[in-house]
């Protein structure tokens, strides 16, 4: 009888053993569960022990403002750690978040070591960035590692979430940094990548004004920053960029030229088939007197712009009549003033200009320029004439 009863026992034991398996758990065990029953406030764990485990509200969400049962359902595997082996009802009491607070620092280690992206939801703002609560372990995302966007507002990434990798870990401090821009950083280099085989001399791409200088604009197509020089956004002389653009400006602009080795891009705004130079010959010739406006002034003379683009030399010498020894002592840049052509070189973009022979005698003569009928001396003179005295 007494070995009928031992064997009944041992076939119990081997039949629990062969069912569930059970192991001896302690305090701060990692185990896997699968939820056999969700409540509102309290999650059933299935953990492959002689009583379930049970997991309270706190110890499975970050916050009080989620039901459990919008978010766990029957079925799903979940790590958990052991906090008590009874609750006082006899079950196991366990702890997702504290599990997934130890199993995440070996995501941060990879994040780190590896490159590899993480998702995190932005909780706050804080005095020099913004914090996120990745699985219970709070984070740090420096204000200057969130976007490559300078002008970027941290109050609109709280509630987002967004990709990130670590970039700075010390776990004995439970410290984590994290960015956002490292990754946007990897995108550009990667477009960058993709444009430099892309590029072609001549062709015209669309692109932003990003940064003024005074000595060009800095314009992006699309990953690559290129420079527009001072004299390659407009064919007319300027002085500063922003008498042409303006930051944040939508452009168009021709590739000019390129050096990806350098990573060097050199961009022109203005429309290099509307070279006013092309048309110069329709318009003027050598002895033509016209009129301009005095646009520079250098130690050898003055320059004077006959039509936006259209730049003539007027040597010290053909100034006036008397020694000029500085421009600036007789024009200034803005003046209109009347320039007689004397030479054009049209290859070189040079043509040189007087004013002095613009005039003769005090008597201006450009009025006359166009004029077909026969000018005589009575006609230019007019009233002059009668008051001379002949001996």
């Amino acid at each position: 009888m007494e070995d009928n009863i031992k064997d009944v026992e041992m076939s119990m034991e081997q039949l629990l053993k062969e069912s569930y398996d059970f192991k001896k758990i302690h305090k701060g065990d990692i185990l896997q569960g699968k939820i056999i029953k969700v409540t509102k406030d309290e999650i059933f764990v299935n953990i492959n022990y002689i009583s379930d485990g049970i997991i309270p509200r706190l110890e499975a969400l970050d916050n009080d403002e989620e039901d459990l049962r919008d978010l766990f359902s029957e079925g799903q595997n979940l790590d958990c750690m052991v906090i008590d082996l009874n609750d006082g009802e006899g079950n196991v009491l366990l702890s997702k978040n504290k599990a997934e607070a130890i199993k995440v620092w070996d995501e941060f280690e990879d994040s780190f070591k590896n490159g590899t992206l993480m998702v995190v939801k932005i909780k706050e703002e804080v005095r020099g960035g913004l914090i996120a609560n990745v699985k219970g372990v709070r984070v740090f995302l420096p204000a200057s590692q969130v976007s490559l966007r300078s002008s970027t507002n941290l109050k609109d990434f709280i509630g987002k979430q967004m990709e990130v990798k670590v970039i700075e870990l010390d776990r004995s401090k439970g410290n984590v940094v994290i960015s956002r821009k490292a990754i946007e950083l990897k995108i550009e280099e990667k477009k960058k990548e993709a444009l430099w085989k892309e590029i072609k001399l001549g062709e015209k791409r669309k692109g932003e004004v990003v940064r003024l200088t005074n000595f060009g604009a800095f314009v992006d197509i699309g990953g690559i920053q290129g420079l527009v020089h001072i004299s390659d956004l407009s064919w007319k002389r300027i002085l500063d960029p922003k008498e042409v653009v303006s930051i944040g400006d939508r452009v168009e602009v021709y590739v000019v030229n390129f050096d990806k080795e350098k990573n060097r891009l050199s961009l022109a705004l203005k429309n290099v088939d509307e070279n006013p130079w092309n048309s110069i010959k329709n318009k003027y010739n050598v002895n033509d007197v016209v009129e301009g406006r005095v646009s520079n002034i250098t130690s050898f003379g003055a320059f004077v712009e006959l039509e936006p683009g259209i730049e003539g030399l007027v040597p010290l010498g053909e100034i006036k009549e008397e020694r000029v020894v500085k421009a600036s002592d007789v024009l200034t840049i803005g003046d209109e003033v009347k320039v007689k052509i004397l030479d054009m070189k049209i290859n070189d973009k040079r043509i040189t200009l007087s004013i002095k022979d613009a005039f003769e005698s005090g008597v201006d003569y450009s009025e006359f320029n166009d004029n077909q009928e026969e000018v005589t001396l009575a006609d230019l003179l007019g009233d002059k004439l009668k008051n001379l005295k002949l001996d």
